[in-house]
């Protein structure tokens, strides 16, 4: 434990040195496992006993590590529940994906005691994806760390994505760290130097090969000419005066004159950030709202404009018509969402409700089962798991028929989430966010960088509007072409192309960590379940 401790721990750093937003460290990743897998490895042929704990409780320290200093950002978001209170809930989302991470590492120490290294590390790659994978698909979802979301700062080295999503990156980085592996170790295993040669030879084809054929795609790569003039909208509201401290006809007028002043007469969008309007909205009795009508109105001068815009709206059912609807004191039934609307100046209004909801804070995790806890939470007002959702992607189409995927702040996380809007018809991709909850911390730059992997999945321009963080333009190859500074008002222009063709990756989605994921639960049914079934059948 006392010399390979030091190792997980090398681990956990080498991974936050390499992480994003830091520039000119992404080459890290490539060997940043290396000492965890030699922690393992020392473990695995040493003589004490409860290996399997012993490998769980160092990989677990040096993947903490790894987490806390890369989304230390997450306790700014929860502190305004209090310092001391937002210490224990914050350590859900610091624990939780190291948890699962060490579970990977314990699995395949079971794998070693049934099959060789290699083959074991072989599974180690598909245990690894089907946790990022889960880790994306439950209700306590958080993806922020996905590893193929490490090259964000470094995108023109994974224009690859277009065929394979972030999890080309977490394979690529594994496959180079376990030949990197496999080379040290071989220096004291008596190797072949074949089969070191064999081994070196690998590990350059493998950084070579991908890296060269992303860097001749990106310095290659043609966008084809489709203009069209779109205005992202940076209003800088303090996030906690928001809602009562500033009124809401104030905050539109801001973005209003923001848009005012570089808004043309060919501009097709006008995008306002999550919750720009934030007077809460009856979705069925929208065009009386003042705030609609406000909103609305700044639209006339600009005949061909939508303005795609966020903000707070509410359905009024008779029955409990959703799982997350909750009684009103009329003996109806309500539901509150986190929403994108496009206003055209016709006055047609389009909807898109939040999906991919913040676990905690905007939805209640395992709702199903726990819903016993429900009538806890309308006790207390729906403090948790207030916010209803749809099930799937939407496309907002302007009145000349251009199609928008309109993306809410944690959304963007998702590769495969943002593609099926793509494949659905949008043209471009809108993320609009509030990201000053976070304050001026690595999240908001995080939050920008991995926006680039999503339009380099799918060769879409991406317009990023947010409240209090950082609004930008990012083009098809993932180059943000423009972008606010932190904490400031302002506008930004530009004449995006663009672009109808679909990726692979777009028409196929997240193909290999479903596989990965089959494999996985084949594979811990041959390390776990199988011995036990095999010791009672010779009993």
């Amino acid at each position: 434990m006392k010399k390979n401790l030091p190792l997980a721990i090398l681990s956990g750093l080498l991974l936050w040195i390499a992480w994003p937003p830091t520039p000119y460290t992404t080459f890290l990743l490539f060997i940043g496992f290396v000492p965890m897998l030699l922690a393992m490895e020392n473990i695995i042929q040493s003589t004490i006993a409860k290996k399997g704990r012993q490998i769980f409780n160092v990989t677990f320290i040096g993947f903490f590590i790894w987490n806390i200093a890369s989304i230390y950002w997450v306790y700014n978001a929860l502190k305004q529940v209090g310092n001391l209170v937002a210490i224990p809930i914050t350590l859900i989302p610091y624990a939780l994906g190291p948890l699962l991470m060490a579970t990977a590492c314990w699995l395949y120490y079971r794998l070693r005691l049934l099959t060789s290294r290699g083959r074991s590390l072989a599974g180690l790659v598909c245990l690894w994806i089907s946790y990022e994978y889960l880790h994306q698909s439950w209700d306590l979802n958080f993806p922020w760390m996905t590893l193929g979301n490490g090259f964000a700062v470094s995108h023109q080295w994974v224009q690859w994505y277009e065929y394979t999503g972030v999890y080309g990156g977490t394979i690529w980085v594994w496959v180079l760290n376990i030949l990197a592996f496999l080379i040290y170790v071989g220096l004291r295993e008596a190797q072949l130097k074949s089969l070191r040669l064999k081994l070196i030879s690998a590990f350059v084809l493998v950084l070579i090969l991908p890296l060269g054929f992303s860097l001749f795609t990106y310095y290659n790569y043609t966008e084809q000419n489709n203009p069209s003039n779109i205005v992202v909208v940076q209003p800088n509201i303090d996030p906690y005066d928001k809602e009562g401290n500033i009124p809401a006809a104030q905050q539109i007028a801001i973005m209003s004159h923001l848009c005012d002043s570089i808004g043309q007469a060919n501009t097709e969008f006008f995008i306002w950030p999550e919750t720009a309007i934030p007077d809460y909205m009856d979705e069925n009795r929208i065009q009386s709202s003042n705030s609609f009508i406000q909103a609305k109105q700044f639209l006339t001068k600009f005949k061909n404009g939508n303005l795609l815009t966020g903000g707070e709206t509410y359905k009024i059912y008779d029955t409990r018509e959703t799982p997350t609807a909750s009684p009103t004191e009329g003996g109806q039934f309500a539901d509150s969402f986190s929403t994108a609307l496009n206003i055209e100046n016709s006055g047609q209004v389009q909807f898109y409700h939040k999906s991919r909801l913040v676990p905690g804070a905007e939805s209640l995790p395992f709702g199903n089962a726990l819903s016993f806890l429900k009538p806890v939470f309308e006790h207390l007002g729906g403090a948790t798991g207030a916010y209803g959702s749809q099930p799937d992607a939407e496309v907002f189409y302007s009145q000349s028929g251009i199609g928008v995927d309109p993306v809410i702040c944690f959304e963007s996380i998702w590769g495969g989430y943002v593609a099926r809007s793509v494949k659905k018809g949008a043209q471009f991709i809108a993320v609009i966010t509030n990201d000053g909850w976070w304050e001026n911390t690595s999240g908001k730059d995080q939050h920008l960088d991995y926006a680039k992997l999503r339009a380099i999945e799918t060769r879409r321009w991406l317009a990023r509007s947010a409240n209090t963080g950082i609004s930008a333009f990012i083009n098809q190859r993932g180059d943000v072409v423009q972008q606010t500074k932190w904490w400031t008002r302002g506008a930004l222009k530009q004449d995006i192309n663009l672009n109808s063709e679909l990726t692979f990756y777009v028409q196929h989605g997240d193909y290999l960590p479903k596989a990965g994921s089959i494999m996985a639960v084949l594979l811990i049914g041959f390390a776990v379940v199988g011995p036990r079934f095999r010791k009672r059948k010779v009993a």
